[in-house]
């Protein structure tokens, strides 16, 4: 089923996606890599405040090749979730409500995103230059000194993601494997 939400994700929203959705996102979401959530996780341990506040919303592991003249960002394909799943718990409980990559999570983030009522989104990989096209504005906001790896908040239109873990734990990866596996 197609879905058109706003970022940042109302909790309401966030509750009716379902594992398996087509979601189309419009609003303002931020980008986090490895690097980012580890300074991230330092600031938290140090009692210091985050360069963004998590509340409702979007985390997109993705770091960007450079833009070409005319354009905010170049490709913006996802990247593994799994390298933030030892970040990724902590922010859930600050009230992010969904992250975009490619690939599994572990069971901790998933017991997170059920706690926190949250949703992991699914982008394309090797879809980055298509993907670029949905990011109408891109801004650094933290942690220039990274690169790419920099946190910028970026405003998307239409940005197609799937719902791969809903916020009742639904797994689109378990489920399709068992919807198509031959026994």
């Amino acid at each position: 089923m197609d879905k058109y939400i706003n970022a940042p994700i109302s909790d309401e929203d966030a509750k009716s996606l379902h594992s398996g959705d087509y979601v189309y996102i419009t609003g303002t979401i931020y980008t986090a890599r490895d690097a980012a959530h580890k300074r991230m996780a330092e600031a938290l341990s140090a009692g210091q405040p985050l360069p963004i506040d998590m509340k409702n919303n979007i985390i997109y592991y993705m770091g960007p090749s450079p833009a070409r003249e005319g354009r905010p960002i170049g490709s913006a394909g996802p990247t593994t979730a799994s390298r933030m799943d030892k970040y990724a718990p902590d922010l859930l409980d600050l009230g992010l409500k969904g992250m975009i990559g490619k690939g599994k999570r572990s069971q901790a983030v998933i017991d997170g995103i059920v706690r926190n009522g949250a949703v992991y989104f699914a982008a394309v990989g090797g879809a980055g230059a298509i993907l670029s096209k949905c990011i109408k504005k891109s801004t650094v906001i933290a942690y220039d000194d990274l690169g790419t790896e920099a946190i910028r908040e970026l405003e998307v239109e239409n940005l197609p993601v799937i719902v791969v873990i809903d916020s009742d734990g639904n797994n689109l990866y378990e489920t399709a494997i068992k919807e198509y596996s031959r026994v």
